[in-house]
């Protein structure tokens, strides 16, 4: 398999609860090292685990992480995404998910832990995230060391394999599809848009 392309550092993006863990999970089982740590293990709202790696956090004062990244994916939030540093090349996939759909998943999560919310009623985050996204969308489009992939969750959790193939061809990796495919879990997709 052509898994050794230590040209480009493999980013997973997105919002929060957009299926940013189950495409590293898929790249995982694909046959793409991961670059993670077990800082935040699997639960109830993510029973395959988080898949991060906590030095990402502190990019923007230490990146001395990316160089080991090459070759490699690693999950970085989308509001992270400007402080990688530009003297690499990176191939993002970025997960997206109706708005709708990842606050209500994060309210949920916030419940279940007896955390306090964000403070903002739905449609105001719904507002925040949407712009976000775009002024994200329209800085990674300036960056000529950047290629972007959107991959709609809806998609990956309809039709596993067509997506899981979409993504290798974008990485230019002989990813094993099927081996992708199977982490795939439809019944995880609990939020949906009504």
């Amino acid at each position: 398999m052509n898994l050794a392309n230590d040209s480009f550092v493999t980013v997973v993006s997105g919002l929060p609860r957009s299926g940013t863990s189950m495409m590293m999970h898929m790249l995982s089982s694909g046959g793409l090292p991961l670059l993670t740590d077990d800082a935040r293990s699997a639960d109830a709202d993510n029973p395959q685990g988080y898949l991060e790696f906590a030095p990402v956090l502190r990019t923007r004062t230490d990146s001395s992480w990316v160089g080991a990244a090459r070759g490699k994916a690693v999950k970085v939030i989308y509001g992270l995404l400007r402080d990688l540093p530009a003297e690499y090349t990176y191939r993002i996939v970025f997960m997206q998910r109706q708005l709708e759909e990842v606050v209500r998943s994060q309210q949920v999560m916030l419940e279940r832990r007896g955390e306090p919310g964000a403070g903002l009623a739905p449609d105001k985050m719904i507002d925040l995230f949407a712009r976000q996204v775009r002024e994200i969308q329209t800085w990674l489009d300036q960056q000529p060391n950047v290629r972007v992939l959107y991959v709609p969750y809806a998609d990956v959790v309809k039709e596993p394999p067509g997506e899981a193939q979409r993504v290798a061809d974008f990485l230019a990796l002989e990813l094993d599809i099927a081996a992708m495919a199977e982490v795939v879990d439809a019944t995880l997709y609990r939020q949906r848009k009504k």
